[in-house]
């Protein structure tokens, strides 16, 4: 394939797999993250005697031996700057914008090119990605399959997914049209460095704090709020300056708040 991923792409490109059960699929996920050139592997909460028997195999992948084991999806994407989740639409409303996974590599190619870090996330075998799992993505990416039997084997959506973007992603900016049509999916603020997914659920945790200080809604409320909050963020495409400064601002009002005496006469 004459168009790899370049050394620096690569670094900047993490494999997501969340509860994954079956070692032979978390195997075959990792040999085909090898087989076009990709090498960063983190893994949500597997479960531990397939993730053992998957890692001990022989000849197991370096892929497998470095991978990162994270107990959060949170703490898996937290560096990165654009987070992909994949998944099919038979079964669920998506609440952020959905590509098409061939157009896909425009929306990844512009994201290395500024220095950002693309995160790929897949869910488990039975059921995929989770409502809240979605909520720390970007975007959803729909593989192209027969109404018939839409959902596919862990290993083989890892496969299709690499190889797509392993074939396209140098030559995508040649391509114009498709560049144009997918990138007003997702909204741009500036060219300035974007926020982390790490930094933008530090706002949230902030902001969150801010309202259940105000009684801004019912406790049974604030899963739902934070769950909201955090797509809202990502919607926003805040850039790194912005995010600082939103967090000082939200830091302010909350130590106000908290200095605030409340009727009694106390502070809060």
């Amino acid at each position: 394939m004459e168009s790899l991923l370049t050394e620096a792409q690569r670094d900047a490109f993490d494999v997501v797999l969340v509860t994954p059960r079956n070692p032979l699929n978390i195997g075959a996920a990792a040999r085909a993250m090898a087989n076009f050139g990709f090498r960063r592997l983190a893994v949500v909460e597997p479960f531990a005697p397939s993730w053992r028997e998957a890692r001990s195999a022989v000849g197991s992948a370096d892929v497998l031996q470095n991978a990162n084991e994270c107990a959060t999806l949170g703490e898996a994407v937290a560096g990165a700057t654009l987070v992909v989740g994949t998944g099919t639409l038979t079964y669920r409303k998506p609440e952020q914008a959905v590509v098409a996974l061939p157009d896909l590599a425009s929306l990844v190619a512009r994201e290395l090119a500024r220095g950002g870090r693309v995160a790929m996330v897949f869910g488990p075998e039975k059921h995929g990605l989770t409502r809240e799992d979605l909520s720390y993505c970007h975007i959803l990416v729909e593989i192209p399959t027969d109404a018939g039997q839409p959902s596919m084997n862990l290993g083989q959506a890892v496969a299709v997914c690499l190889y797509e973007l392993a074939a396209r992603v140098a030559s995508a900016g040649s391509d114009a049209q498709s560049e144009n049509r997918t990138l007003s999916l997702v909204p741009v603020a500036t060219n300035a460095a974007v926020a982390s997914s790490g930094r933008l659920d530090l706002l949230a945790g902030v902001v969150e704090e801010a309202m259940q200080t105000a009684g801004y809604s019912p406790r049974t409320m604030q899963a739902a709020n934070r769950h909201d909050l955090r797509l809202l963020l990502r919607r926003l495409a805040l850039s790194e300056h912005d995010t600082r400064r939103v967090l000082g601002l939200f830091r302010r009002i909350l130590w106000r708040l908290r200095r605030c005496p409340d009727r009694n006469g106390e502070s809060r």
